[in-house]
């Protein structure tokens, strides 16, 4: 799962003077002002981005999907009397909570 838009940390590069950003695994590499090789975009850094920015769509979007499936859960728990849907629901939603902790801190 996408932790950061490309968008924000391109920003922050062109404000900083770090060019040709490209992206391999989760990692965020670039070229810093006046280097001939490429780094990692500092781990301070991507932590203040997050911290400015909050959420990024794909994390948004799993985080309507797992409580649309928690309230449907609800309702077809009490419709068929099982707790079978809860159940699954429960599974869903630390499978995207899973996917959402950050490796990166």
């Amino acid at each position: 799962m996408k932790h950061y838009a490309v968008q924000w940390i391109e920003d922050w590069c062109s404000e900083n003077g770090w060019t040709d950003l490209f992206q391999e695994r989760t990692d965020y590499w670039a070229f810093p002002p006046n280097a001939v090789m490429p780094v990692p975009i500092p781990t301070q850094v991507l932590r203040a981005i997050k911290a400015n920015r909050g959420l990024c769509f794909e994390e948004k979007v799993w985080c309507a999907a797992a409580g649309l499936s928690a309230v449907t859960a609800g309702a077809f728990a009490y419709f068929f009397a099982s707790p079978m849907p809860l159940v699954a629901a429960f599974a869903f939603c630390a499978v995207v909570m899973a996917r959402m902790e950050d490796d990166t801190f």
